[in-house]
């Protein structure tokens, strides 16, 4: 007797693997984030997608505000073109992050998702900047 998760084969390995690379090409998590930001070699810049007020209560260390509909190719060139982005809203259950990415691939820019966005972040029990300026982390 099989059960709902074996009904279905796993992919073949050479499937897998290419699967599961392309999946990191699109996304970073929280830890690998903070990581970054902590030990000061983050080489991207952190995006929070979200409306004001919910990044003045509450955004990870060192996220620049900017909500993803004002993602525009005015704006974004400031950064250099081979700028690698890294955007995060609210959390799974919001659809902004993939916004903002999607705009800025659009752009021709460099992007990821943080995935998890605010929610993960605090599960991983990292802190949160409050306030409009960005913030930072301490180093570790």
């Amino acid at each position: 007797m099989s059960s709902s998760v074996s009904a279905t084969p796993a992919a073949a390995s050479d499937a897998a693997i290419a699967h599961f690379s392309a999946k990191l090409g699109f996304e970073t998590d929280c830890w690998d984030t903070h990581h970054a930001l902590s030990t000061g070699t983050a080489d991207f810049v952190l995006l929070d997608v979200r409306g004001p007020a919910l990044y003045a209560a509450g955004h990870v260390p060192g996220a620049l505000h900017l909500p993803h509909g004002k993602i525009t190719a005015r704006r974004m060139a400031e950064y250099p073109p081979e700028t690698l982005f890294v955007v995060y809203c609210a959390g799974p259950h919001c659809n902004g992050s993939t916004k903002a990415a999607l705009a800025l691939a659009r752009l021709g820019r460099p992007v990821k998702e943080m995935i998890g966005g605010v929610t993960g972040w605090l599960d991983e029990g990292f802190v949160l900047s409050e306030g409009m300026e960005p913030g930072t982390l301490h180093p570790v």
